[in-house]
């Protein structure tokens, strides 16, 4: 039987038919229609046609984001195809118009065929100023990346991997300053080894720190291990410098930092009182984290942070993605680079001026998140 709550979000979502439109910027009558439409537009149309290069001033390309899904791997709910999508991918374009002023468009797709799901964004790619690839599943969301962005001259950016990575970064390095240290400094420990956990281990890795250890499910990730697929070979070569083995135990144990981007409940109170001295635990499972606030704080934890709106310190993509397109667009980058990222992060962690261990990152409501965010990102000369 579904909650109060669910069935709240079912009736708005059917009431409204969704939650985004279309709107006109100008009113069409009969004074403006032959400017818009026929007879004007040829002139518009024989102009791009020979200058493409500016879409982004004459149509919509300049300020339009697609947002892209297989529904391969949509929230915590798994596999559930491209209608089960459908409602993230508007939210995603809903927070892009109500944030940063950004139009984009949920894009589904009922294919996840690596192949076919790059040549359907590559082919629609004229509409769009920019890519927001969301919810495709590990391994082939890398692969669809990298293959999308070295082919177009446009921002691509898979959310899961890095908008997580930013505010994770953002927040690590607030919870440090309240500890009085660096970032560089922690042993870090993250549970997962999918889009989300890479995406933090290569952030934190090109941040400095070179204490990271990696755990999946079978174990603890490094060059000792034979079953390692390309991107956890990769993985591999930035972690683990130590050469430690074992599993999850082994991985948290005299650890500073776990940032959990595994499993719900995974996390328990034995790991925590086996960590450093007042550690950090980013427990980033949604709904249900590796282990709720109450039970890390219990058991230890000095500064606690979930991906949940209803507990301090919410490790949120949507402090980072409306921003940085709306950055990426404006300075006409081509490319979301690791630089790029690590801007980002330190421009969001800057606007807490008082960190505390219920506030190492900023709301999502602060009006000054996404200018801080866009600002961070430089034009392709500086």
């Amino acid at each position: 039987m579904a909650s109060a709550f669910d069935a709240a979000a079912l009736e708005i979502h059917k009431r409204l038919n969704g939650k985004i439109t279309i709107q006109n910027k100008a009113e069409c009558n009969s004074e403006t229609l032959p400017l818009f439409y026929t007879p004007g537009v040829g002139a518009v149309s024989t102009y791009l046609a020979q200058h493409p290069e500016e879409a982004g001033e004459y149509s919509v390309v300049g300020n339009c984001v697609a947002v892209v899904s297989d529904g391969s791997a949509v929230l915590g709910l798994g596999n559930i195809g491209p209608y089960g999508a459908l409602p993230v991918m508007e939210g995603k374009a809903m927070i892009f118009r109500s944030q940063a002023g950004i139009d984009s468009y949920p894009i589904v797709l009922n294919t996840q065929d690596p192949d076919l799901i790059v040549e359907i964004i590559c082919a629609i790619a004229p509409s769009f100023g920019g890519i927001n690839i969301e919810d495709i599943s590990a391994p082939r969301c890398y692969e669809i990346e990298r293959r999308v962005q070295d082919r177009l001259s446009m921002p691509v950016m898979h959310d899961d991997q890095h908008a997580t990575a930013i505010v994770a970064l953002c927040g690590l390095i607030n919870a440090a300053k309240i500890k009085g240290k660096s970032v560089c400094d922690f042993k870090i420990a993250i549970l997962g080894a999918g889009a989300s956990a890479s995406g933090v281990a290569r952030l934190f890795a090109a941040f400095g720190n070179d204490n990271i250890v990696l755990v999946d499910s079978k174990g603890i990730v490094g060059k000792h291990r034979t079953d390692l697929d390309p991107n956890k070979q990769q993985l591999s070569l930035v972690t683990n410098h130590e050469g430690l083995t074992g599993g999850l135990d082994e991985a948290i144990k005299g650890a500073d930092v776990i940032i959990g981007l595994a499993s719900a409940g995974l996390v328990k109170p034995h790991h925590i009182k086996s960590m450093a001295k007042d550690p950090i635990v980013f427990a980033l499972s949604n709904p249900t984290p590796e282990i709720t606030p109450e039970e890390a704080i219990a058991a230890g934890a000095a500064i606690v942070g979930t991906g949940r709106s209803d507990y301090p310190n919410q490790i949120n993509n949507a402090l980072v993605f409306p921003g940085l397109f709306r950055g990426a667009l404006d300075n006409r980058i081509p490319k979301i680079t690791t630089d790029i990222k690590l801007r980002a992060a330190k421009a969001l962690a800057d606007l807490v001026e008082n960190p505390s261990p219920t506030e190492i990152v900023p709301s999502v409501f602060n009006p000054k998140v996404v200018p801080a965010v866009a600002a961070s990102v430089p034009t392709p000369l500086a």
